[in-house]
């Protein structure tokens, strides 16, 4: 469990399908979230049911989908992911979204994200993050760079909704940035994973 200033996150449990089902049915998640990824958008009980005994079954060294809390009521609100984590290489792939609406804008999808980063930079010999989010989502764009995350380019026209061409943009994190951003925030007295507002269905 890793527990910041208004979120917690902790594993992955059997009855987090219950809202996972109804957040991968919200057609305005999806919409955010999704944006032509694969592993996100309308599900049944059945699918889920399957994907979750793969989730739980996943080596934490490589991936991991970890449950969004909000502290205040311990009521799950979202989730964060990492994969194909390459100690070698030194490159983590992460995730993020809030799937509860009435907790966009608040900052608890900064700082979940924000959690996540700090744990995979203190647990594994990474030298970067990488992430990414549709052009149309401008929100989340903002967000991951006041996280740090710089945008390193895209791919164009990569995704399609509702008969609409978007871009893939494509954001990076490395090591020594973060470590100097966490040293920024420290000296300014302020909490380095929550600095920054919520990450919109991202």
């Amino acid at each position: 469990m890793i527990e910041g200033k208004a979120v917690r996150l902790r594993a992955l449990r059997a009855e987090d399908a219950e809202h996972q089902l109804r957040w991968r049915n919200d057609p305005e998640v999806i919409r955010l979230a999704a944006a032509g990824d694969p592993r996100f958008g309308p599900t049944t009980v059945e699918a889920l049911a399957d994907r979750f005994g793969r989730i739980l079954r996943l080596d934490p060294r490589e991936s991991a989908v970890l449950t969004v809390e909000e502290l205040a009521g311990g009521r799950p609100i979202g989730m964060v992911d990492y994969r194909d984590l390459d100690p070698y290489e030194g490159v983590a792939e992460v995730g993020i979204f809030i799937g509860e609406r009435e907790f966009w804008d608040h900052g608890y999808g900064s700082e979940a994200l924000g959690l996540l980063v700090d744990h995979l930079f203190g647990a594994f010999p990474l030298h970067r993050l990488e992430l990414d989010t549709w052009s149309g989502n401008t929100r989340a764009a903002r967000a991951f760079t006041r996280l740090g995350f710089q945008e390193e380019g895209c791919r164009r026209d990569a995704v399609l909704l509702a008969g609409t061409r978007y871009d893939r943009l494509l954001f990076g994190l490395l090591r020594r940035e973060w470590e100097a951003r966490r040293r920024r925030l420290a000296a300014d007295g302020v909490p380095h994973a929550t600095r920054a507002h919520d990450v919109p269905g991202d």
